[in-house]
């Protein structure tokens, strides 16, 4: 090589070290870049599944609400079609929709209307009649039967914002008889979804089919009854789908806003819940700008060691000496991952711990190579992670993700999310797996909470109407299928609402979480299932047990609240807490032609005569004629 040779070469080499040191900093930029924007898609996408949770259990309770109007509604059209509409019929009924409505919270108003369109239920108190209300033209020119969920609609009683519930009842040569109308408020809806605290500026909205807002919480009297029927979400042919996340800019308070939509697909509702994304993306922009502040220095400080490079390349010494420094740069940030990086080989032992392990399972790298990389593994999880990556060692699977539970040195089993990849040699031989691992525990509780939510009363700890609903469709299916018998007790608080006047609702919470822990204690069978109802009203679900038996339970429960000597000045019969109880039996092999609303309403029949009989007592169904005629005295 000549002189003038080797002073080219050298002369391209300061060239080529700055474009490289431009290059890494630009791909560091690059990839911080990328990662931040990613973690502000997981940000988003977490929020995302957040919504979608409370939509879809709000959506439920938005069902269960009208499921529970309907309920009623069905036995007073049965009623009047039986007995008609004369002022003794309509007297029972309506003092029977009463209790119901003092009884259950979210019932804002039930009422029967004929058909002129005139309330026979509370005549005199409503200035002008319901004929020309959507809900009665209706049923006036349809001749179904079933449930119609009407817009939302101020109330002729207080004019509070509702939504209606209503059935077409006939006469007895079948024509058109009237209306029975069940009414929910919007104040009740809204007050409830205060219960979901998923962020400062969120706002959670349930809408009729046609667009028009029927609550929102907050500031639900200045949002309930608009039209919102011109926005994308009612009008864009990609967003008519059940479910999805929605991001758009709010034309009622002007926020930008991440949500999620759920239709319901019984009833002409949708619910969107939805998150401020500013306020949602706060606490990433600043740890962004932190994170992205620290790459920047570490850039500049890589920009000036290639400077330095640049200035000493033609001393060899100080060259190798300069790019060591630098290569122990990189590794540092390729060791500064948050997540646990591991390689796995083989023969199944641990090749390679990244330092994270300190705070991902609490060993130190050096403990842990070497070690079976399954070791930490839950017995009950380890049959699953054991098939996967024996289905890598051979070849079967690329990659894989899994959840687990492991053992942490300090924390005793947390949950792991693993990502695991095949690794192979320069002829294609698989040599083994790198796993990413990360702790989800966090992540885990909150789902198992969820869960709990969505089954479970949260004044008792007993099971929510929901899960009963579910429950007793179950155990019928069941009970058909092996021919046994299924009982059910429904259990109402005697004079509860006196209670909580005399003593208060916080004392009146406490009294229903003690009568719960009654309720518990004597079903303890495998099969029994007992459930808040709703309000004071208890539920207990007793497969394969015939009527003695059920009647034991029943008047062990009655005899247990009664001895629990809970004060109630205004129960004058006994003065303390009692309770009515209504139990009924059936065999669903022997009654094919009902279901399980057969069970509920027999129950519910006897519940009610144990109440006319005197309370504080216990009524099977097939006693309720002989307890009716001792209350009348005969």
């Amino acid at each position: 090589m000549s002189a003038v040779t080797q002073r080219a070469g050298w002369s391209r080499l300061p060239l080529r070290a700055a474009a490289f040191v431009v290059l890494t900093c630009t791909t560091i930029l690059g990839v911080s870049g990328w990662r931040e924007w990613a973690a502000r898609d997981a940000v988003l996408k977490a929020a995302e599944a957040e919504m979608a949770n409370v939509a879809r259990s709000l959506t439920q309770h938005a069902e269960d609400s009208l499921d529970l109007l309907d309920s009623g509604v069905v036995g007073v059209v049965s009623r009047l079609e039986m007995d008609g509409t004369g002022p003794a019929t309509i007297a029972k009924l309506g003092n029977l929709l009463e209790a119901r409505k003092k009884a259950i919270a979210r019932i804002h108003s039930l009422a029967i209307i004929d058909d002129q369109g005139n309330s026979l239920t509370s005549p005199g108190t409503i200035g002008s009649t319901f004929s020309d209300d959507a809900f009665f033209r209706y049923h006036q020119l349809s001749p179904k039967r079933e449930a119609h969920v009407g817009r939302p609609v101020k109330s002729l009683l207080d004019g509070e914002w509702v939504i209606t519930l209503s059935r077409r009842f006939n006469k007895q040569d079948g024509s058109f008889g009237g209306v029975v109308l069940a009414t929910t408020s919007s104040g009740y809806l809204s007050h409830f979804y205060e219960q979901f605290e998923i962020g400062r500026n969120s706002a959670v909205a349930l809408m009729h089919g046609d667009g028009l807002i029927i609550a929102r919480n907050p500031s639900n009297e200045t949002f309930v009854g608009r039209s919102v029927s011109d926005k994308p979400l009612f009008r864009e042919p990609d967003l008519q789908r059940p479910k999805g996340a929605y991001h758009f800019k709010s034309s009622l308070d002007g926020a930008e806003r991440v949500s999620f939509f759920n239709r319901s697909s019984r009833f002409p509702l949708l619910l969107l819940a939805t998150v401020d994304k500013d306020e949602l993306l706060a606490p990433w922009r600043a740890a962004a700008i932190s994170r992205m502040l620290y790459v920047l220095a570490l850039v500049m400080l890589i920009a000036v060691i290639g400077g330095v490079l640049v200035r000493q390349l033609q001393r060899g010494q100080r060259m190798a000496v300069a790019l060591a420094e630098k290569e122990a740069h990189f590794r540092l940030l390729a060791e500064g991952s948050s997540d646990m990086v591991t390689r796995i080989g083989l023969d199944e032992r641990l090749r390679y711990v990244s330092p994270s392990s300190v705070r991902i399972v609490g060993w130190r790298p050096d403990q842990l190579i070497g070690t079976p990389a399954l070791a930490g593994i839950n017995p009950e999880d380890l049959p699953e992670v054991q098939a996967i990556v024996d289905a890598m060692k051979r070849g079967e699977k690329e990659e894989a993700r899994l959840t687990y539970r492991n053992s942490h040195r300090q924390n005793g089993e947390i949950w792991l999310e693993s990502t695991m990849q095949v690794t192979r040699k320069d002829n294609g031989r698989i040599d083994g797996v790198v796993a990413i691992s990360r702790d989800v525990t966090e992540h885990k509780k909150l789902e198992t909470r969820l869960e709990m939510l969505a089954i479970e009363d949260s004044l008792t700890g007993l099971a929510n109407r929901r899960r009963f609903d579910e429950r007793l469709k179950e155990e019928w299916a069941r009970a058909y299928r092996d021919r046994s018998s299924l009982a059910l007790l429904m259990i109402d608080v005697d004079h509860f609402k006196a209670y909580n006047d005399e003593y208060g609702h916080p004392a009146g919470d406490a009294c229903l979480r003690r009568i719960a822990k009654i309720i518990a204690a004597e079903t303890q069978r495998a099969g029994d299932l007992a459930a808040r109802y709703g309000g004071e009203e208890f539920a207990v679900l007793l497969p394969n047990i015939d009527a003695a038996s059920c009647a034991g339970v029943g008047e062990r429960i009655r005899s247990a609240i009664h001895d629990a000597g809970l004060v109630h000045r205004t129960n004058l019969a006994a003065g303390c807490v009692t309770a009515s109880i209504g139990g009924a039996t059936c065999r669903p092999v022997l009654e094919r032609t009902a279901g399980v609303a057969s069970l509920v309403e027999a129950a519910d029949r006897a519940l009610y005569a144990a109440k006319d009989a005197g309370r504080d007592r216990l009524v099977m169904s097939g006693e309720v004629a002989s307890a009716m005629l001792k209350a009348s005295g005969q």
